[in-house]
């Protein structure tokens, strides 16, 4: 249980390699990275965008099937390239008129750590680096790429009372 004033967050960011995907990355014969993503944080991606959270994806990663697969559960924020994820933060704060204790993000490694830092709940999976882990207010008890972003998006809903609560969540 995440132990923070959930009521409070408006703004749920994500890093996507070891948080929304595995570690394991597979290579296309074509040299593309190749990621898993797990269902059913896909759903609850997609639920915290149709009930008013502002959902973003931070990532050092370039490749378009992850803008493809977020923007086709109705994330407008998609961030590819973002070598340092501090420089977006601020665009998305700003963009959203949003105050740091408003925001959850989600990481698991090193590049997450300087916008961690910056976040009112900062948050990991079960796998993340110990760094990561000794800043986050929140570990998931599931790994990344297998749940994890379900896990701390549905405590948000939940607590705010849009967890399976009419057209959201069943459409109407």
């Amino acid at each position: 249980m995440i132990n923070y004033d959930l009521t409070k967050i408006k703004a749920l960011f994500f890093d996507v390699d070891g948080v929304l995907s595995a570690e394991t990355i597979f290579l296309h014969p074509d040299g593309e990275p190749m990621r898993s993503v797990d269902i059913k944080d896909g759903y609850a991606l997609q639920l915290a965008v149709k009930c008013g959270l502002h959902v973003a994806i931070i990532t050092g990663g370039k490749t378009e099937a992850v803008r493809k697969r977020y923007e086709g559960l109705g994330i407008k924020d998609v961030c590819l390239g973002a070598a340092i994820k501090t420089k977006e933060y601020q665009e998305l704060l700003t963009k959203y008129d949003l105050k740091p204790e408003e925001v959850l993000y989600m990481g698991d490694d090193i590049p997450d750590y300087e916008v961690m830092q910056l976040v009112g709940l900062p948050c990991c999976p079960a796998d993340a680096a110990p760094e990561i882990k000794a800043i986050s207010k929140y570990i998931s008890h599931c790994k990344g790429g297998y749940g994890c972003g379900r896990d701390v998006i549905e405590q948000v809903l939940k607590a705010q009372g849009k967890w399976m609560a009419g057209q959201a969540a069943f459409g109407w």
